[in-house]
């Protein structure tokens, strides 16, 4: 089965993410806006519970945390990928460290970028119009981080959360 890692933003924050993934994003009713900690991997059922003990461990050892969204950006020419930008990176990186030391052997496709994708699969004129558009929107949104959650993606290609992680307060 396949499964991420992920936090999910604030309802304000996904409402914001919302108005735009619904235009930009095939993804939009898949799954809620987030922010990717570890991409989608293969896992055997049998190794679910030493993966769940693992992220017990990561949350019960991490702060709880705020992040500020404060600008679009894109991943272009790498990936035709328009997203809202974390100004504070640093706790995102320590989580997702922290998850992939023991997670999941496999490499990651690209280096670890923490952000919330609100376009995808744009065509190279189109991510240059919605781009230049929306980076004349002022962003400044905020989140309490206090938690994570280990994702399985149906059938049916909808993801649904397998078990939620707090943060310690």
């Amino acid at each position: 089965m396949m499964y991420s890692i992920v936090i999910f933003p604030s309802s304000k924050v996904q409402e914001v993410a919302n108005s735009y993934r619904k235009r930009y994003d095939p993804g939009y009713a898949l799954v809620p806006p987030y922010i990717r900690l570890k991409e989608a991997f293969e896992l055997d059922e049998a190794k679910l519970p030493e993966l769940v003990s693992h992220l017990e461990q990561v949350a019960s050892s991490t702060d709880s945390f705020s992040a500020h969204f404060h600008r679009v950006s894109s991943f272009h020419p790498t990936n035709n990928v328009i997203y809202l930008a974390v100004q504070n990176k640093e706790p995102f990186n320590e989580l997702h460290q922290k998850i992939a030391n023991q997670c999941v052997n496999e490499k990651e496709t690209y280096a670890y970028v923490p952000h919330l994708t609100i376009g995808r699969d744009l065509s190279d004129d189109e991510l240059r119009d919605v781009t230049g558009q929306l980076s004349m929107a002022k962003i400044d949104l905020n989140s309490e981080i206090d938690r994570f959650h280990l994702v399985y993606q149906l059938e049916d290609g909808i993801w649904s959360v397998y078990q939620t992680f707090l943060l310690k307060k």
